[in-house]
């Protein structure tokens, strides 16, 4: 590995880093920037007849986004990347996000083709769409090499590398800030994308590309492709306020359902808890202590012996064991209504899963123990 990727692997893990270490007083969802895509110098996609840019759309949908939220959790902290008629490099709106301490990036954007009959919404999560044969591979292809374009317009392209690595180092890197929020990410992605059944007549869905303002993000991110300017059917409807609305209700609303979920899955109270059935687990790494197995549904009169653990993770996604995120350990999860509790280090001693607490909790810095008894996750 050269000094060049050796620098932007560190500095890669010191901002996931700084992500992490966020006050634990309070998890929630707390600040979103909104990110308008394009503008100043750089018009995005443009109408056929010339009198509709994507800047000055994407500028209107975030501002009036931004507004719904504001209004309704005047605690948030809402922010854009840019409120007028500017040009930002990409670098610079991630970068933006993260100097904000951000839960959550959404950058808003207009599609177009060459294929006048294509219109619809999408949703962009960070990720590598290399299957060839796909249908939706070469549609993928012409929104990533048209978002990421933006760079050749900014003066100093340097900070971005080789746009072209495909180095081992550099596939380690994306794979990793792929990893680290992918299940937030999806998760917003796929409540936009089941909240926007109007005023557009198709939905491509959620789909995976390795956008660079995504991957430069350090936070849960999406991109919304909200309709096509090439496309006369879809750019009456951004030419018309009534239906600007509704596509900016539908994202506030789906904004709504993602908060609501993610707020409830850091703030978790005690309940009614049972455990998941497994699939076979992970192979654990050689270095790390003996896991004692899963607890299973005791019967009524069966009492369980205490288990110790360390809860890394309460999401409402029900994860697979080998997910990279828990890095090859075995995962016990509890259920608690509709999120699941995941624990790593499980053992019968307090004193060895102490122990192992101090390991793990250099991975993940937000881990904290817990007593795992009678199907339920208790924090010590």
């Amino acid at each position: 590995m050269n000094l060049r990727r050796a620098v932007l692997l560190l500095a890669t893990l010191a901002i996931l880093g700084a992500a992490h270490a966020q006050s634990t007083t309070d998890l929630r969802l707390n600040t979103i920037v909104i990110d308008p895509g394009h503008g100043g110098k750089d018009p995005g996609c443009v109408s056929q007849d010339k009198r509709t840019q994507e800047k000055d759309l994407t500028l209107t949908i975030s501002k009036k986004l931004a507004e719904r939220i504001r209004k309704q959790y005047p605690e948030m902290k809402v922010l854009l990347t840019r409120e007028k008629d500017v040009f930002v490099a990409l670098h610079d709106r991630a970068q933006f996000a993260t100097k904000n301490n951000a839960n959550l990036f959404v950058s808003v954007h207009i599609n177009a083709s060459t294929n006048r009959s294509a219109n619809g919404f999408a949703a962009y999560i960070l990720g590598q769409s290399t299957n060839k044969n796909s249908d939706t591979y070469a549609f993928n292809m012409d929104v990533v090499t048209r978002e990421n374009s933006v760079i050749y317009l900014e003066d100093d392209t340097t900070v971005y590398g080789d746009l072209n690595d495909n180095s081992p180092e550099a596939q380690i890197m994306s794979q990793f800030l792929y990893n680290a929020f992918r299940e937030q990410s999806l998760g917003i992605a796929e409540t936009v994308n089941n909240r926007m059944k109007a005023p557009f007549k198709h939905s491509y869905g959620v789909q995976q590309a390795n956008l660079q303002v995504l991957r430069e993000a350090s936070m849960p991110a999406v991109l919304l492709e909200l309709g096509f300017i090439s496309n006369a059917s879809d750019l009456a409807l951004l030419r018309s306020e009534k239906s600007l609305d509704q596509m900016v209700d539908n994202v506030f609303k789906a904004f709504c359902d993602y908060k609501t979920s993610y707020d409830a899955s850091v703030t978790i109270t005690p309940g009614a808890n049972r455990p998941v059935a497994q699939a076979q687990p992970a192979p654990q790494p050689q270095d790390e202590p003996r896991i004692v197995p899963r607890v299973e549904d005791p019967s009524p009169k069966q009492e369980q012996e205490e288990l110790y653990g360390v809860q890394v993770l309460a999401s409402s996604r029900l994860m697979k064991d080998n997910d990279p995120y828990f890095l090859g350990y075995e995962v016990t999860r509890i259920r608690t209504g509709n999120l699941y509790k995941y624990i790593i280090g499980v053992s019968n001693d307090l004193s060895e899963a102490r122990r192992v607490y101090n390991i793990i909790r250099q991975k993940y810095k937000d881990a904290f123990l817990v007593v795992v008894k009678d199907g339920s996750a208790n924090r010590l």
